[in-house]
């Protein structure tokens, strides 16, 4: 089956602006969008730019906007979209490498800010840190985080504050907070309680809808919020009195 393929292209060192090229690509319609992706690159124009890794939806790396909404490109079965025209464009609010390929040193630099990793100082008895079924189930969600960038481009408070962390980073961030081998709380909820951070969030729950592996960051930032609001006010607010 034919379809049309509508795909922003775009080369900051030689074009003025983004624009849309078609491509007809023979299609059975249960591949993907990746798979007309590599067909394209692959038969009619191998200058089209664009990532991808496992093409197994765990990697993040195909993240995309993919007719009006963002789509992991392996995981989009083109049946799915129930048209022929399929409309490819990079993730909004970020800066543009070439055609579909997006700068996302920002993305992880902000994840980086709050220390996503387990902080234990405390010598652990008989050397094992063990966690119960439920303490686990607890930050099974926020594990799943594939770091696509989807929530991050999808909300509006990051085209607004250069310097909001995002849902991504601030669910990384509860999902350490919330693991009952971390001791590492207190040193993140201080970096996460500033206008740049949880209080920044407008609950919009954009992040909730976009996300391929059915993540709710706001309800991981409500629960950020909720730990902070349990500390004295002068912690809250970041001063005495």
């Amino acid at each position: 089956m034919q379809f049309k393929f509508h795909i922003q292209r775009y080369d900051p060192s030689s074009d003025w602006a983004p624009r849309f090229e078609r491509y007809l690509v023979e299609l059975d319609p249960l591949a993907t969008v990746l798979d007309g992706l590599h067909k394209i690159q692959e038969q009619q124009d191998g200058s089209l730019c664009f990532r991808r890794s496992c093409r197994s939806a765990i990697c993040g790396s195909c993240a995309m906007y993919i007719n009006g909404t963002h789509r992991l490109a392996c995981k989009t079965i083109i049946k799915s979209l129930r048209t022929k025209n399929i409309k490819v464009g990079p993730l909004p609010r970020l800066t543009i490498i070439k055609d579909l390929a997006v700068d996302m040193g920002p993305f992880f630099e902000k994840v980086e800010r709050i220390m996503p990793y387990l902080v234990a100082n405390s010598s652990p008895p008989k050397g094992e840190r063990p966690q119960s079924i439920e303490e686990r189930r607890a930050i099974n969600e926020m594990i799943d985080c594939i770091m696509c960038g989807a929530c991050y481009s999808a909300c509006p408070i990051v085209g607004l504050d250069k310097d909001y962390l995002g849902p991504a980073a601030l669910t990384k961030a509860y999902r350490f907070v919330g693991d009952s081998r971390d001791e590492g709380a207190g040193e993140r909820l201080s970096l996460v309680n500033n206008q740049h951070g949880v209080w920044r969030c407008h609950t919009i729950f954009n992040c909730q809808k976009v996300c391929p592996k059915s993540i709710n960051p706001t309800w991981s930032i409500q629960q950020l919020k909720k730990r902070l609001t349990r500390r004295p006010s002068w912690v809250i607010f970041g001063r005495k009195g």
